[in-house]
């Protein structure tokens, strides 16, 4: 067994270009959970600890009720991943075998229903297809609550890689930061006092319940650009908007829809953002 971790080759970007690094990132293989000679599920997991795993897993699973009810684990490397093979009560092997298995993934690993290592790591064909597709074609055929996640979720990150400040910024920030002229605090604004000096903010950081109050003799809006094209200043999203030519998508709010036809039978067709 290794210690649950792996060497990757990795390429970090910066501002002032790339640099070859060597990561270490968590090793995940497909682990077969077998009892008594029958494969019951396939889970994707770092190999340690598995043993603990299997008894965690046929405890809370309820296909033993109590852990002297495991007679015996033995972990094997296989060709396609690990074997975890488990000697359990008669009575309580008949029970599993008897009951229905729906068992419901806790995680989005792709392998729900999956129990055998064949199946769960059987080769990928290879497409033949020698036709594009084109992101408008993949944005038409996301359903709306799929279009709603992505631009709510991923917008952040693409705004980042799409508007990047000049590495000359970049450098000035970074020094005020080291001599701690500039803290960069992120979280959510929750309320704002107005003083005759100044404001009194008060900020939920990132991934805590606490808030933070802050005085500041300034506040500057960096929230980005609009993201709904009725407010956009760009003129000719707004006069597209004002004839009728183009509205905003009724699914996401933030998506430019446009019509190819007269404002007489307008038939808008909602593509990925980027008018801005």
């Amino acid at each position: 067994m290794t210690d649950g971790s792996v060497h990757r080759a990795a390429r970090r970007l910066t501002a002032a270009g790339g640099e070859a690094l060597d990561e270490i990132v968590a090793e995940e293989v497909a682990v077969a959970l077998v009892y008594n000679g029958i494969s019951h599920a396939v889970m994707m997991a770092t190999p340690c600890d598995l043993e603990d795993f299997a008894r965690g897993f046929s405890l809370t699973e309820r296909i033993v009720e109590k852990p002297s009810e495991i007679y015996d684990i033995e972990v094997e490397p296989v060709e396609r991943g690990i074997e975890v093979r488990l000697d359990i009560a008669a009575q309580r092997m008949a029970r599993l075998q008897e009951r229905r298995r729906s068992l419901a993934g806790r995680t989005g690993c792709g392998l729900c229903g999956v129990d055998s290592l064949d199946e769960a790591m059987r080769p990928v064909a290879t497409s033949q297809a020698t036709e594009t597709v084109t992101r408008q074609a993949i944005w038409r055929a996301m359903p709306n609550k799929s279009r709603r996640g992505f631009l709510e979720h991923a917008r952040p990150w693409w705004d980042i890689h799409r508007h990047r400040m000049a590495p000359e910024v970049e450098a000035k920030i970074r020094a005020l930061q080291e001599s701690g002229q500039l803290r960069i605090l992120a979280g959510h604004s929750l309320e704002v006092d107005a003083k005759r000096d100044g404001a009194g903010v008060s900020i939920r950081p990132r991934a805590s319940e606490a808030l933070v109050r802050l005085e500041v003799s300034r506040i500057v809006s960096c929230r980005g650009l609009t993201s709904d094209p009725r407010r956009s200043a760009n003129p000719l999203v707004a006069q597209l908007v004002a004839e009728g030519y183009a509205r905003a998508d009724p699914d996401s709010r933030s998506t430019l829809c446009v019509s190819p036809r007269s404002r007489k039978r307008p038939r808008h067709e909602c593509l990925p953002p980027r008018y801005r």
